[in-house]
């Protein structure tokens, strides 16, 4: 009774959405074990764990089943022990789960497998195989397996080189609704790269794209409305609305893009602080751009020292816009922009490679 009053206590004494933060935590753990006791028919109890962040209790009922080759299951606890979730990471146990998930007809272990040769994570990498797998999913209809097959007929290395079927593929993917393809694809679409051009039709899958959150297709859908390749006349109000929203994902040259649209007020309100900050994000990625440069020369200094701060503590807000935040005191100690995501190289350039 005295353990039942003291975590009583410990409840009473948190603050109101902690208390039901934890009152849900609770709720979530007993739906479970009601579930295990008496489980719907159909649930797969597995993947409910799994999906609540409950990995041990998910790889042990992955593991009965397993044991009677449940494909759908081994390929779980592939994925576990790849992700390294509730356990150490252990790729050479994964790619062996994963294999029997393979060879009992689970196509998501066929790509995972595939993945893992391609990047070499954590093992040697064999693109060679890589490709075999990806074409084994792919013909079984996975559809990030088919983009990347596409890319592979791109490349021409490990695939036969092969622009059409790398359209056929990459278009299967993006109609799916893929945004790396539908990005892919419009750029194909644009250059007529292995299909015939066209613009309306890469528009679309651009703004599909875009709106799916990817910076890529933000900054070249941004680019071609202010170009006027919806109507023939230039959009800079929807231009700068997703170079923003590239630059705010921290994509370097939408950045760069929007910061020139705020120092000179086109599209958008003219913003001399924001667009400095923009500049010092980007320059931290390696990218300059002279004519930004020229536009912020004569910026007041004060301004220019606020927008520094900013930069400095940036996705977060510096101590001195919000001293009753937890924000560290300590500029050293503030966060910066990832820098170490390595951009995809564009299909612009594999299509001109060799």
């Amino acid at each position: 009774m005295r353990l039942k009053a003291a975590l009583l206590a410990g409840l009473i004494a948190l603050s109101p959405i902690a208390a039901l933060a934890q009152s849900e935590q609770m709720d979530e753990a007993l739906d479970i074990s009601r579930m295990l006791l008496n489980p719907p028919e159909g649930v797969d109890l597995a993947y409910g764990a799994f999906q609540r962040g409950y990995y041990l209790t998910a790889l042990r009922l992955a593991e009965r089943r397993a044991a009677t080759g449940d494909a759908v299951a081994q390929t779980l606890i592939g994925e576990i022990h790849a992700n390294g979730l509730g356990v150490p990471q252990d790729v050479p146990r994964a790619i062996t789960w994963y294999a029997q998930a393979d060879q009992n007809g689970d196509i998501q272990a066929t790509f995972q497998l595939a993945m893992i040769y391609q990047t070499g994570a954590g093992v040697p990498r064999n693109r060679e195989r890589a490709a075999a797998l990806f074409q084994k999913a792919a013909d079984s209809g996975h559809v990030a397996a088919k983009y990347n097959l596409g890319l592979l007929h791109v490349e021409g290395t490990y695939a036969e080189p092969n622009l059409a079927k790398a359209a056929e593929l990459i278009g299967e993917a993006a109609e799916a609704g893929l945004p790396e393809a539908q990005y892919d694809y419009a750029i194909m679409l644009l250059e007529g790269a292995g299909i015939a051009p066209d613009t309306a039709r890469a528009l679309d899958l651009l703004e599909m794209a875009a709106e799916q959150g990817l910076p890529e297709a933000q900054v070249e859908y941004a680019t071609l409305l202010y170009m006027g390749a919806r109507d023939g006349s230039r959009d800079a109000q929807g231009a700068a609305r997703w170079y923003g929203r590239a630059a705010e994902a921290g994509n370097a040259v939408g950045q760069v893009r929007y910061a020139m649209m705020l120092a000179v007020a086109e599209g958008v309100e003219e913003d001399i602080e924001t667009a400095a900050m923009y500049r010092t994000l980007a320059r931290r990625q390696g990218l300059t751009e002279d004519a930004l440069d020229q536009m912020l020369r004569g910026a007041d200094p004060a301004t220019l020292a606020r927008a520094e701060e900013r930069a400095r503590y940036w996705p977060g807000v510096p101590p001195s816009e919000n001293p009753a935040s937890d924000a560290p005191q300590n500029p050293s100690d503030a966060p910066l922009p990832n820098t170490l995501d390595t951009p995809p190289i564009p299909l612009a350039d594999l299509t001109n490679a060799g």
